[in-house]
């Protein structure tokens, strides 16, 4: 049997709350109260051999109140955004929207003066690619959801343009299963109930 990383998305800070680049809000009542509306569905992922997490508050925080007690992976930190961090996307382009612009377009670049889109990519991958891979090993990885993007690009070898096409909700999983650098998207759904005449 493969190797299954299961990441769970961070709970939101609050649904009032624009998101930032490299957002370090901690968790606030709505997001606990969230995640624990979530557990229920969620909880059995403590199951796994292996738990990690992002070291943003609120993926600790998340992993915490699911019942993972999980430990802080500095390689599943939030992309490395320079001057940018803390800003919307909407006040970084307000003010350099030609730097914003070669941003979104050129995973390479770094206008900000942090970490490129690809850099970024590379860094969760190789996370990945280092978990153990003893047969049938489950990890639980809370994460906030642009490392989820990062990951689920590089493991599918999908262009780095990709990752602003996904679309991670707060407290979703996501599954891959492989090996080292031979990843697989696993789509685990929730039965359809039935529909009531």
């Amino acid at each position: 049997m493969p190797l299954r990383v299961t990441f769970v998305a961070a709970a939101r800070s609050s649904s009032l709350l624009a998101e930032r680049f490299e957002d370090a809000r901690p968790l606030d009542q709505a997001g606990w109260d969230e995640a624990l509306r979530a557990a229920h569905d969620l909880v059995p992922l403590a199951a796994s051999e292996l738990r990690y997490c992002s070291p943003t508050p609120r993926s600790r925080a998340t992993g915490d109140a699911l019942g993972y007690a999980p430990l802080v992976q500095l390689a599943l930190r939030d992309c490395a955004m320079g001057r940018w961090r803390g800003l919307t996307l909407g006040e970084a382009m307000a003010r350099e929207p030609q730097a914003v612009d070669a941003w979104l377009a050129d995973p390479r670049s770094t206008p900000h003066g942090g970490e490129s889109l690809l850099a970024f990519i590379s860094r969760v991958g190789g996370w990945l690619d280092t978990r153990p891979v003893e047969d049938g090993c489950t990890v639980v990885a809370v994460a906030e959801p642009s490392v989820i993007r990062a990951a689920l690009v590089y493991a599918l070898k999908a262009p780095p343009s990709t990752f602003w096409n996904i679309d991670v909700r707060p407290l979703s999983a996501t599954t891959v299963s492989g090996r080292g650098g031979r990843w697989h998207l696993r789509c685990d759904g929730i039965p359809a109930q039935p529909l009531r005449a």
